[in-house]
């Protein structure tokens, strides 16, 4: 649609300009009451525009829930996976991922290319812990990426047991020379995240000589979760893994009954310079304006345990499966629709960064900006940000989703990947999902194609093509 900041000032002259023709004087008020009654005019026309797109919209979710597509996103992610396994960044794995991917999709007939990225090269080595007193034990760990490793012998020492940040400020005196155990309890993924990310460089400025943090989720079976971590600036680097929940717990106790615990930490961790890969990508060319774009996304990147197959595997196939669909329907949109498969979310969005300095010259050709990242589970709703204008045609878009009872549009879509894109005023999506598991799984040995389920995964498709295509066709770009 015209662009509505635009279209004010322009009938606001143009209703001057009569005025003056037939020498009479126009009251703002009646000025004003033009101007609505064309936006209402406008929007009437959105609502029946979209309206029109509902056999289409019926078309795609009924090819991907119980057509030919059924339980294919599923499949393809199972292929994928069980192929390729993990896929560090700036490893061998996620370099076959990315030939797998490029292979796949241009043999499904879309358009692919790759575009260079440099990524982080983090590699974990050999790692392991135990428990020297009050008894022996082996504590099951995983190293934070981008940690340092210990010298070879390793790291023996007496522990610190604290649950937060501040009580780690208040028992500084203590910290010196031992390795500090952050038993710190799940509050929410966002917040307790930052236990994982600065409990190293907050333990180094207290004269720690290593940390183990209590996994940040909020269930365990006796399985630690990893995940990146930032050294600050000025601040020794000192070395870093998680630990499960009930290892946490259990030196907390014996913390409590004033028992001295001892730890020996051996991590053979390293970072190596840079590697060179590429974020991947499949297009359907618009018909009428090829140069505008709808891109939908997801990473293919994940960390070195379990099969990456909800984090984000699931993200990636979708994204894939919705050019597939619209695709297998003979269906080509007004614009370019744009799969893109990010390298290294998980060391910070790096691929996606590097994509954005790109292509952000173009910025004004990107209608909207999609990513799934929060796995792959039932639909729930549409996250979306953007203007109160976006937000209404938005509104009308996700009605179509009517035979999979996903209509709702909430706020706050959002994403590592594209986030430099809506922090610079473009329209972004995020897909919402039954996810209250998620964090179970999240960055450990168990996310596998166990906690994927078929018709779930059909169901994000089915919504992540319907929205992806009745945007791209929509006679005008979504407004700013």
């Amino acid at each position: 649609m015209a662009q509505e900041s635009g279209l004010y000032p322009l009938l606001f002259f143009f209703l001057l300009f009569l005025s003056s023709l037939c020498d009479c004087h126009l009251h703002p008020e009646a000025v004003n009451r033009a101007v609505s009654n064309q936006t209402g005019r406008r929007e009437s026309h959105i609502v029946e525009e979209i309206a029109g797109y509902a056999d289409v919209a019926k078309k795609i979710i009924d090819l991907a829930v119980s057509g030919a597509a059924q339980n294919r996103s599923y499949t393809r992610l199972a292929d994928f996976t069980d192929t390729i396994g993990n896929r560090v960044s700036g490893s061998q794995n996620l370099d076959m991922a990315i030939k797998y991917m490029y292979n796949a999709m241009t043999q499904d007939g879309l358009d692919v290319h790759l575009e260079p990225v440099k990524i982080p090269h983090w590699v974990r080595g050999k790692e392991s812990a135990e428990m020297i007193a009050p008894r022996a034990k082996n504590l099951a760990i995983l190293g934070l990426g981008s940690s340092v490793g210990t010298p070879p012998e390793g790291i023996e020492a007496e522990v610190l047991v604290v649950k937060s940040f501040e009580e780690l400020k208040r028992r500084a005196s203590e910290a010196v020379g031992r390795i500090v155990v952050f038993n710190q309890p799940f509050v929410s993924y966002g917040e307790t995240v930052a236990y994982r990310e600065y409990g190293a460089s907050e333990a180094a400025k207290v004269g720690a000589v290593a940390t183990l943090i209590r996994s940040v989720t909020p269930f365990s079976i006796n399985s630690p979760h990893t995940g990146w971590q930032d050294y600050q600036d000025g601040v020794k680097h000192i070395p870093t893994a998680c630990i499960t929940i009930e290892d946490a717990e259990l030196m907390w106790r014996m913390a409590q009954r004033g028992l001295k615990i001892v730890v020996r930490l051996t991590m053979g961790a390293k970072t190596l310079p840079d590697a060179d890969s590429f974020n991947t990508v499949a297009e359907i060319k618009g018909w009428q304006h090829p140069e505008q774009v709808v891109l939908l996304s997801g990473h293919l990147d994940s960390w070195d345990v379990g099969q990456g197959a909800m984090d984000d595997g699931g993200g990636a196939i979708i994204s894939w499966e919705a050019l597939s669909l619209i695709k297998e329907l003979g269906l080509r949109p007004r614009r370019t629709l744009r799969a893109v498969l990010w390298s290294a979310e998980e060391q910070g969005g790096v691929g996606a960064q590097q994509y954005y300095d790109l292509h952000k010259v173009n910025m004004s050709n990107f209608d909207i900006v999609m990513e799934s990242d929060m796995g792959t589970f039932a639909p729930v709703a549409l996250q979306f940000a953007g203007s109160d204008a976006a937000r209404k045609v938005m509104e009308e878009v996700v009605k179509l989703l009517a035979p999979i009872n996903t209509t709702k549009l909430e706020t706050h879509g959002e994403g590592t990947d594209i986030s430099p894109w809506l922090q610079a005023g473009v329209p972004g999506a995020s897909l919402h999902v039954a996810d209250s598991r998620y964090f179970w799984f999240h960055h450990s040995e168990g996310d596998t194609m166990t906690v994927q389920d078929p018709r779930d995964m059909d169901l994000c498709s089915a919504l992540w093509a319907v929205v992806a295509y009745v945007v791209a066709d929509l006679q005008d770009m979504l407004p700013r």
